[in-house]
């Protein structure tokens, strides 16, 4: 039984791009389940240095739980990240072993990208709580500022895990690909950054109800679906398949 859709039976050959969305999640939801869980436990302690950060509008406090939290969150989101594209390339075979290799073998190279992404939540959020805090409403200018900032740095990062768990490669390399991808793919990767963004509003926005979901969907189903919609572009990028 699948998770999201009765699993009626359609052909393996040629499939519709629905009906590959659903063969994936339904031989793989299971273990982006547990994944997703990890990594949000992996996650926690930069989401209550974050809430300790609001609680005393200490830019310091959201400085040092992002760092922190970034190098607890890193190695969890590396793995799964390198779930995910193990199923998208139909890779079946033990995926917890899979999983634990895949952390255990390059927890070093995702300590700086664990880091970054929570600098990067956590100075976002913290700018949304300032203007917050003080009734400010931001300028026309200000907003399109920091969307466009918002944006540029989410179409960046999608294009950046999946090099991070696919190749070896220096930081230069990946950041220069990252670039070129997100030109030649504008529209895709503006999509999926779009759609990143919108998912983490909305659990944001509805706190603390949307916490609910978290256990459930958690980081595993918005990673899956972006990296889903935006793979035939990275096979062709990348050669991922060859």
């Amino acid at each position: 039984m699948a998770m999201f859709f009765r699993e009626d039976p359609y052909s393996n050959q040629n499939p519709t791009r629905f009906d590959r969305y659903r063969q994936i999640l339904e031989h793989n939801y299971k273990s982006f389940f547990v994944a997703g869980f990890i990594t949000i436990l992996a996650f926690l302690p930069f989401m209550i240095g974050l809430f300790f950060a609001f609680a005393s509008k200490s830019l310091l406090v959201m400085f040092l739980s992002s760092i922190i939290g970034g190098l607890i969150a890193g190695p969890a989101l590396y793995g799964i990240y390198d779930l995910i594209f193990r199923s998208l390339r139909d890779m079946q075979t033990n995926w917890f072993s899979n999983y634990r290799k895949a952390i255990k073998n390059n927890w070093k190279d995702s300590l700086l990208p664990g880091v970054i992404s929570c600098l990067f939540i956590g100075i976002f959020s913290f700018i949304f709580m300032l203007f917050w805090w003080t009734g400010i409403v931001p300028s026309a200018g200000t907003i399109f500022i920091l969307t466009l900032s918002l944006i540029i740095t989410f179409m960046l990062l999608s294009v950046y895990f999946p090099q991070l768990v696919l190749f070896e490669q220096s930081n230069s390399i990946r950041l220069k690909n990252c670039v070129l991808f997100c030109i030649k793919y504008f529209w895709s990767t503006l999509r999926t950054a779009i759609l990143k963004i919108v998912y983490l509003l909305i659990i944001f926005l509805f706190l603390p109800w949307s916490a609910f979901l978290l256990p459930v969907l958690g980081i595993w189903f918005i990673l899956f679906l972006s990296n889903f919609l935006l793979y035939d572009n990275l096979k062709q990028a990348f050669k991922i398949e060859h």
